[in-house]
């Protein structure tokens, strides 16, 4: 069942909304990638206009810059993820999510079901 990017059926008053036109395509949505570690797993998707998106499902390495430099270094475990209490619980990688690397705490900068890869930076501690 394909998601839908409208306003909702009811009102703030809790009134209903009656639709005065049907689904169109362009409105809808697709449920997100949660992505974890393991073995490098990328797929590729047409999406609106013709242009492509590489969806990331699993992943084990990140690129971590700290300013001057950016090392490409393996993931040990996914310490935090702030976003959500379930995908801390689950270890999926998000924006902002916080990993464990070789070189310390990385703070992820990328959107890794949308972009294909994890960028991040290293906190300082």
């Amino acid at each position: 069942m394909p998601q839908w990017q409208k306003n909702s059926k009811l009102k703030p008053s809790g009134g209903r909304r009656h639709r005065n036109q049907k689904k169109h395509k362009r409105e809808m949505g697709r449920y997100p990638i949660e992505t974890t570690m393991g073995e490098r797993s990328v797929k590729r998707q047409r999406v609106r206009g013709g242009n492509i998106k590489n969806k990331l499902y699993h992943e084990q390495m990140v690129n971590v810059t700290d300013g001057a430099t950016t090392k490409y270094v393996k993931i040990q475990d996914v310490l935090e993820n702030p976003s959500n209490k379930d995908l801390n619980r689950r270890k999926v990688i998000t924006r902002n999510a916080l990993l464990k690397t070789e070189l310390g705490k990385v703070r992820v900068t990328s959107r890794p079901g949308q972009v294909g890869v994890i960028n991040g930076v290293l906190v300082k501690e």
